[in-house]
């Protein structure tokens, strides 16, 4: 049997098992998720804790605009 004419298929056996392998792993590797009901306390104590960004600063007037955009 001649190696060099058969390597794409090698290739390709080898591929197909290391990601078949891969995959497996991965999966076995996620816990199974849990089914959980979210309350209307937990949203809350959630909403609190979302950042919230103020920016405070004048607006340019079209004349401010124009000299920027020269």
């Amino acid at each position: 049997m001649n190696i060099a004419k058969n390597m794409e298929a090698i290739f390709l056996a080898a591929v197909t098992l290391a990601g078949a392998t891969l995959v497996t792993t991965a999966v076995a590797a996620v816990p199974a998720a849990k089914n959980t009901v979210a309350t209307a306390h937990t949203v809350q104590a959630n909403a609190a804790k979302v950042p919230v960004v103020v920016i405070s600063a004048k607006r340019l007037s079209a004349a401010e605009k124009a000299a920027l955009a020269n």
